[in-house]
């Protein structure tokens, strides 16, 4: 063991002097009505006043913003963002802010921007809601790390409410936090590339959806599994899977959950909407048609109850949890299968689905889970990640506004018509606004998989995905076992799973639809927009209906593969990262209050110094999309293990609900998550902080797309799912097109069939569009069809 793995004994952080603000307490004049090295800043439809006043805390003056009338945006009082005033600053490093106020509003915050060498000044984030105080009192706050290409901060105070807020004596010192060396616990190929271990217990389920819940269990669900029989039998599953025992429980399940859509309600509870009414048929005339039932599963009694119905069927159906505590569902097929063109509401106040003539309507089809991610201001940015087929028309990524009723297109998506099974996640912190799309086909065209990432700044006045870093490659297995990925060749149904030290994992996936295992996993770090490659591969194959999601204790789980020769893998993975094999983990040894409100104050104690701490939104995720997962900075106050965690003010940041607080160290080392609950009774108090909402994507170069006329759906193929149902059953998938290395010849088609092992299969009717059955014994690739 060399050095540099031993451990340091830990040491506190420290700020000291000197205090890098120019003129911190306003007493040198400027040449305007601002002291030097101040500046007005602000937007919006507001009325307002910048005043230099003699109610000092200190000296002879304080600066004092007050708005009388506000409509939206806010009135700030910022260091002036010039070479002489602006502070400079080391990437990497933190810095406490501090300054003495008082305000008669609850509606203030503390406001950071950054100097990018190459992009220039850009807001940076909101660190800290200030109470009301007639007195004066300190506020203090940590900025998160500096990021990259960073040489120079400006900071003060938010005004986006009506009263004023006086403020003096400011203050910025840098941070000295010392990280303590790592020491490998592991072999060191796993403590730089992570460790899998497969579970003894099975998965008693053919589970295709994934939640995690606030009591640490697991929920996953099957209903009939894709599987026509248990369908017919009626016998529909799910189970809960406990940690903390490593065994599973069977649940009784009411109805056919198979391809629902879920998402966590603020109260813990999971909603639970539509699944299969129907398989497609045998003559391939009528796709799979959706269920309109909708239930609510009880984490702590492990039972369903159901809600009232949806209006029509949506399988594939989207779910979002609004900042109201509110879900909206977008798209699926109904119950007739074609496609569902209504937008679905379920109100938080009432609980229940309210009708449709109660919700905006623009009568888009959206197609089947499309990903559709909750913006800071309560907008909805569908990212172009989907199931099945094409993307939407036009751009194929797009942001909806429910309040004005419209839908504007958003560029630069690559291959919008090859994102079938990508992931799309919102990248950390969910203030930064930026998403990264990963990966994806087409089951329709069957092209190989591509390696194709895109990311938006949501930030950007006229937002427009532009190129991340190509997915990094592994092995895939194509029947002949594993060989290298070569040129473009990438992944589908890749999962992506945001973790405690704020990078992405993205692990399995395949090369095309509903086949050939695709054995690579890598980090992606927001901060430098790169991937680290090489990790441990799980030795499950994880494809079509699998998932992977954080657990509390900071290890991901991975369960489910459903290939289209219709069987199931029933193996559970366990993936320990690289931080959890570093040495002593730090510990969350208290949290004073479990019950969060927004633009709170919450104070936790620790064992050891951390350098950041989080709030991460557990897992719902199925076929590859969780447009709910985000990852919610917390701005600390310290004073030794004492930390003080500054909650954002903006329920679009961080909806309502239980969520994993994890306290990282400087080392990217998490601790075990703490559940709290964010959005009590106390959030829609009188006097409770508005949230501060940005300007952010309000400026794009193309015009909104007003609502279609009224219509009560749009015709979707049978084959939608991409399977040829003249063959085997609606559990089998034989692809409508094989991969294009696949010769169009009965032969070249049968022996990819076999070495997927598709087995015996069973021609339905008098067809045989892929040529499959030439002797016409209603048998498809048998001996006499090879000898023809």
């Amino acid at each position: 063991m060399t050095t540099a793995l031993l451990v340091s004994a830990p040491q506190a952080a420290q700020a000291g002097p000197p205090n890098l603000i120019s003129n911190p307490g306003f007493e040198t004049a400027g040449t305007g009505d601002m002291p030097d090295c101040w500046s007005r800043s602000g937007w919006g439809d507001n009325d307002f006043t910048f005043e230099t006043v003699a109610d000092a805390h200190s000296g002879s003056t304080a600066m004092k913003v007050s708005l009388t009338r506000r409509v939206d945006g806010d009135r700030k009082a910022l260091i002036t963002e010039n070479t002489a005033c602006a502070p400079t600053v080391t990437p990497e490093r933190q810095y406490d802010l501090s300054l003495w106020y008082k305000s008669t509003t609850p509606d203030t915050a503390i406001t950071l921007f950054r100097r990018d060498t190459t992009a220039g000044w850009q807001y940076w984030t909101d660190l800290k809601t200030l109470d009301m105080s007639a007195g004066y009192q300190r506020a203090e706050v940590r900025t998160p790390a500096v990021p990259p290409g960073t040489d120079k901060i400006a900071w003060g105070v938010s005004v986006y409410g009506t009263g004023s807020v006086t403020t003096d004596d400011y203050a910025m010192e840098e941070v000295s936090a010392p990280a303590p060396a790592p020491q490998c616990t592991g072999t060191p190929e796993e403590c730089a590339k992570g460790r899998w271990d497969v579970l003894p217990v099975q998965n008693p389920v053919r589970s295709m959806h994934s939640v995690v819940m606030h009591n640490s269990k697991v929920l996953v669900i099957a209903g009939s599994g894709n599987d026509p029989a248990q369908f017919a039998a009626g016998t529909f599953t799910s189970a809960v899977y406990d940690p903390a025992k490593g065994t599973f429980r069977t649940i009784p399940t009411p109805a056919d959950m198979f391809c629902s859509g879920h998402v966590q309600l603020q109260d813990g509870k999971i909603l639970i909407m539509s699944g299969t009414k129907g398989y497609p048929s045998a003559d391939g005339s009528i796709g799979y048609q959706g269920l309109k039932d909708s239930f609510v599963f009880d984490p702590q009694t492990e039972t369903y109850t159901r809600t009232n119905d949806m209006h029509d069927g949506h399988w594939y159906p989207s779910a979002t949890i609004l900042g109201n505590g509110d879900v909206i569902s977008f798209g699926g097929l109904k119950e007739d299968s074609t496609g569902n063109v209504t937008t679905e509401r379920f109100s938080a106040a009432q609980n229940k689905w309210l009708p449709i003539n109660e919700v905006n309507q623009t009568w888009s089809y959206w197609g089947l889970y499309p990903s559709m991610i909750l913006m800071q201001d309560g907008r909805l940015f569908y990212s172009g990640s989907h199931t099945f087929g094409n993307g939407t028309p036009g751009t194929g990524a797009s942001i909806y506004d429910s309040t004005a009723n419209t839908i504007t297109d958003v560029p630069g998506l690559q291959a919008k018509d090859e994102r079938d099974e990508s992931a799309s996640v919102l990248l950390p912190p969910a203030q930064d606004q930026r998403v990264l799309t990963i990966g994806g086909g087409n089951n329709e065209t069957n092209p190989a998989a591509n390696r194709y990432t895109d990311i938006i700044d949501l930030k950007q006045p006229d937002p427009a995905y532009v190129h991340g870093p190509l997915l990094p490659q592994g092995e895939v297995d194509q029947g002949q076992g594993r060989r290298p990925q070569t040129g473009a060749e990438g992944k589908m149904y890749v999962s992506a799973v945001l973790l405690p030290d704020g990078k992405v994992f993205e692990t399995g996936g395949a090369l095309h639809d509903r086949a050939d295992p695709v054995y690579e996993a890598s980090f992606f770090d927001p901060v430098t927009n790169t991937y680290e490659a090489g990790l441990a591969t799980d030795p499950i194959p994880r494809g079509y209906h699998s998932s992977s999601f954080l657990l509390p204790d900071g290890r991901v789980m991975s369960v489910g593969d459903n290939p289209g020769n219709g069987t199931y893998n029933h193996n559970v993975s366990i993936y320990t990262p690289p931080y959890l094999l570093q040495g002593a983990r730090p510990q969350i040894t208290s949290v004073i209050d479990g019950e969060w409100t927004y633009g709170d104050t919450q104070r936790i104690t620790v064992d050891r110094p951390i350098a950041k701490a989080e709030l991460i939104r557990p897992a719902a995720v199925t076929h590859s999309s969780d447009p709910n997962q985000r990852f919610v900075d917390l701005p600390m106050t310290v004073d030794g293990n004492n930390v003080d965690l500054n909650v954002t003010s903006n329920p679009n940041l961080a909806p309502p609900g239980w969520y994993m607080l994890f306290a990282v160290d400087a080392n990217g080392v998490p601790s075990v998550a703490k559940w709290v609950r964010l959005g009590g009774p106390a959030a829609t108090a009188a006097d409770a902080p508005s949230a501060h909402v940005h300007s952010f994507a309000d400026d794009a170069a193309k015009k909104p797309k007003k609502p279609l006329k009224k219509r009560s759906s749009v015709p979707v193929s049978p084959q939608i799912a991409g399977c040829d149902r003249h063959y085997g059953n609606a559990g089998v998938c034989v692809p409508t097109v094989f991969p294009k290395t696949v010769k169009r010849t009965t032969a070249a088609r049968c022996e990819w069939l076999k070495a997927h092992d598709y087995g015996r299969l069973k021609v339905n009717g008098g067809d045989d569009p892929l040529h499959l059955d030439p002797n016409r014994d209603g048998v498809a690739c048998g001996k006499g069809d090879m000898r023809r």
